[in-house]
């Protein structure tokens, strides 16, 4: 520890702490544009100035490291002076741009000009004038308006890990440039929008649509990858404007993927707002919810429970799960199911940790050793392949990849993509051993496609060996971690949403309609690729948006999406999280439980709740866990998958994902539309 002295307040700091650390924790404040605490220390401008006993100037605190004894003054007229100063060569230049500018409102420049700066100018010349630069479809960008803080610059660099930004030219000369003229690459590229302390970047789609304080806001999570990271909604006239990232140290600390932040346009896209029934010409007609439930009832009422079936798609949630599922168990469907076709993740409860991933998203920074198997977390969840960027850079990694894919942040070992390799591991014949005997702490990252294979089952049980055979597969560290795409497919196999006795799965489920075993199915938030309708099968697509599954069905109940309902999502690491509504649905669309309590009434078959709390009463009959906010459900370290399953000679390979469209509602946003033109050029 380092003693020192804060304005004559004796205080005790870590050893490498900074003077601004230390200033700070005796509450002094301390204004400051180009310090971030994750990002590295620039130290260029100079606005945490402070006097420094014995030092005939002010010295930059965020960059001086507190040393013993040090006596530092924060609040003295030569310091007062000093930020008034550097105040006022930040304004030399900058526009008077305040009514018209996005960062109104949330500005720091705004705020530290205010409190710090002199209140008049003495500057008469003309000012100087910037050109913009292409920095894509979603950032906008004012370069007049840059104060050079760099923040851009160190987060796409460090954070990102894409080498897009610098500066060029000296003093007044300098600018903020890119080498790209597409765009950023990435898929954090948003972020530096919230990392500028001025207006030269604010959001594209956001542009002139409204100013912060007239927006209502509302804490809620983003459900369109397995992550669920914290984000706070911005809506205004029933409308959602905007999404911001929270804070969560656990998740996604404070930044949010592009496709979280910027897809929201598509809530206003292709929605179904009221019921819609196939006529005898092949059309989809409108129609009242009492004539929608008196068809489903007119369908139920002649067909056994064998001949009828129900899938989940990865995006409901966990309160509509659970309704349809009583509801299914009351007409004695067992052909249920939440997976992807051809998906071998287990179903027992007991089996979890072959679906969950176990380390923990914060786990990684914990880790030595990472193989990741049949996945591009930089497409399926970019938050955590940021983790594991900076593991790579704080604490130096190894990487190893089975499998392929496009190219990453951090260093890479690919070891091929043939599944023999797995194999010689798993005998311990391959060099890779030698890396595994090192290691302390290993992660194996599966990808959701390496179960979605017919001899998935036999790679997860061999994977499940390997762990115990090198010590991270135990209670004190489970290194398997299976890696969702989707928001709630945990949630859907803790729930149960699972083929009861003698019920088919979703591949068989798919196949029965096909040949017209199956003759009604019940399709929740299910957008997958559904066979061609045939004209016995009756397909109800239970969803917010006109998408694949809507396209296929008979009849479709419109429900509302996550920013319009209070739910509950479980993570890809068992994370029970929530989202609160922030506007309603959209005309007649209704929540979905709702819809299937009110179906329930209709066909004599009544659900036992009439409120969201006595619904999530019943939650506690399946897990207790389920209704404690923020709580993570542990696995055990069961013997999961099946090693006398057979390997197939088919290489692995990831999901083919297009990261920019992957739900519903990214499908639909037409600022995802321009993105994916926008990569596609960068990618040329």
């Amino acid at each position: 520890m380092v003693k020192l002295f804060v304005d004559d307040k004796e205080i005790e700091v870590e050893q490498g702490s900074t003077v601004m650390q230390a200033c700070e924790k005796t509450g002094a404040e301390i204004p400051r544009f180009c310090f971030h605490e994750r990002l590295s220390i620039a130290g260029n401008c100079r606005m945490c100035l402070v006097a420094l006993e014995g030092s005939p100037k002010p010295v930059a605190s965020c960059a001086m490291p507190a040393t013993e004894g040090m006596k530092i003054i924060t609040n003295s007229e030569t310091v007062k002076a000093a930020r008034e100063g550097v105040m006022e060569f930040l304004l030399i230049n900058h526009p008077l741009d305040c009514p018209i500018c996005d960062q109104g409102g949330e500005c720091d420049l705004q705020d530290q000009a205010l409190f710090y700066g002199r209140g008049e100018t003495r500057y008469e010349e003309d000012k100087r004038s910037v050109d913009n630069k292409p920095f894509g479809p979603l950032i906008k960008t004012t370069m007049t308006r840059c104060i050079h803080c760099t923040r851009c610059v160190r987060f796409m660099d460090e954070v990102a890990g894409v080498h897009d930004l610098g500066a060029i030219g000296r003093g007044e000369d300098m600018e903020i440039i890119t080498n790209s003229p597409s765009g950023l690459g990435g898929e954090l590229s948003g972020n530096i929008i919230d990392l500028c302390p001025v207006g030269a970047l604010t959001s594209a789609p956001y542009a002139f649509k409204a100013r912060s304080w007239e927006l209502s806001k509302t804490n809620s999570i983003d459900v369109l990858d397995g992550l669920g990271s914290s984000i706070q909604i911005g809506s205004k006239d029933g409308q959602v404007l905007r999404v911001l990232p929270r804070l969560n140290e656990e998740i996604n600390e404070e930044w949010i993927g592009d496709k979280s932040r910027f897809a929201i346009d598509g809530l206003l896209n292709q929605r179904l707002d009221v019921p819609y029934k196939r006529n005898s010409s092949g059309k989809l007609i409108a129609c009242s919810w009492e004539e929608a439930f008196q068809s489903i009832k007119a369908k139920t009422n002649n067909l056994k429970p064998k001949e009828m079936a129900s899938i989940v798609g990865g995006q409901a949630c966990l309160e509509s799960i659970v309704a349809l599922k009583d509801l299914m168990e009351s007409l004695k469907i067992t052909n249920l199911d939440s997976r992807p076709e051809s998906s071998k993740l287990p179903i027992n409860y007991k089996d979890r940790s072959g679906w969950l991933f176990n380390p923990s998203i914060s786990g990684i920074e914990e880790i030595d050793n990472l193989l990741i198997i049949g996945s591009q977390p930089r497409y399926e969840a970019a938050l955590l392949d940021a983790r594991i960027r900076k593991s790579w850079l704080n604490n130096n990694i190894k990487i190893s990849r089975i499998g392929g894919g496009d190219k990453t942040s951090y260093e890479i070992n690919d070891l091929g993509s043939d599944i023999k390799i797995i194999d010689q591991i798993y005998k311990g014949k391959h060099n890779y051993n030698k890396i595994l005997e090192k290691s302390n702490k290993t992660l194996i990252l599966i990808g959701e496609s390496v179960l979605n294979r017919n001899d998935g089952a036999g790679i997860l049980g061999r994977l499940r060996e390997i762990a115990k055979k090198y010590n991270f597969y135990s209670n004190k560290w489970n290194g398997i971690g299976v890696l969702h795409t989707t928001a709630n497919r945990v949630g859907a196999l803790e729930a149960g949403f699972v083929p009861g006795k003698n019920g088919l799965c979703t591949e068989g489920i798919l196949k029965s309609l096909k040949s017209n075993k199956i003759k009604l199915l019940w399709l929740l938030g299910y957008d997958e690729v559904i066979p061609k309708n045939n004209s016995e099968s009756f397909i109800i697509y239970q969803g917010h948006h006109g998408d694949i599954g809507a396209n296929s069905a008979d009849l479709i109940l419109p429900g509302s999406a996550y920013t319009e309902k209070n739910a509950t999502y479980i993570n890809t690491e068992g994370r029970v999280q929530r989202t609160y509504a922030s506007v309603p649905p959209p005309g007649n669309a209704k929540e979905d439980w709702k819809i299937i309590r009110a179906f329930s009434e209709y066909i004599n078959k009544v659900l036992p709740y009439n409120n969201i709390s006595q619904l999530r009463a019943r939650f506690e009959e399946i897990n207790k866990n389920f209704n404690i906010e923020n709580s993570l459900i542990k696995s055990d370290t069961n013997d999961i998958g099946d090693t006398s399953v057979k390997l197939s000679s088919s290489k692995i390979e990831p999901a083919n994902i297009n990261y920019f469209m992957t739900c519903p509602i990214s499908r639909s946003s037409e600022t995802m539309a321009k993105c994916t033109i926008s990569k596609s050029k960068l990618d040329m």
